[in-house]
């Protein structure tokens, strides 16, 4: 069975930063790509940011200039480092690998902003 598995995830400062990992184990014979989504209480589930296996980068234009995602194939994790994070960064944050036409995801790791 895959998993992926989140941490980094707690309560911060307006202005603070926060890392993000995920770790992916299992059976997974391809990851055409990794990426972070987040949900906010009331609202829809949206794209942070995505990598693929070759490197190139995807970012939501809210977090464009203050998250970075990187990943370590050799070792199927991704990374979200997160600064000058603000109240409306709060969310469920949550990792998704797609392999093939499936999707894994991870149970969401919560990061609280304070003002």
């Amino acid at each position: 069975q895959v998993q992926l598995v989140e941490s980094g995830g707690g309560l911060v400062q307006a202005g603070g930063s926060l890392r993000l990992s995920c770790a992916a184990s299992g059976m997974i014979f391809s990851i055409n790509s990794m990426g972070w989504y987040r949900q906010a209480p009331g609202k829809q589930r949206e794209l942070v940011a995505t990598i693929t296996s070759g490197g190139s980068t995807n970012y939501a234009d809210s977090v464009k200039g203050r998250f970075t995602i990187s990943r370590d194939n050799a070792k199927n994790t991704v990374y979200l480092q997160m600064s000058s994070l603000k109240p409306e960064d709060t969310a469920v944050y949550y990792c998704k690998i797609s392999s093939y036409s499936l999707q894994y995801w991870g149970k969401g790791t919560l990061v609280t902003v304070s003002s």
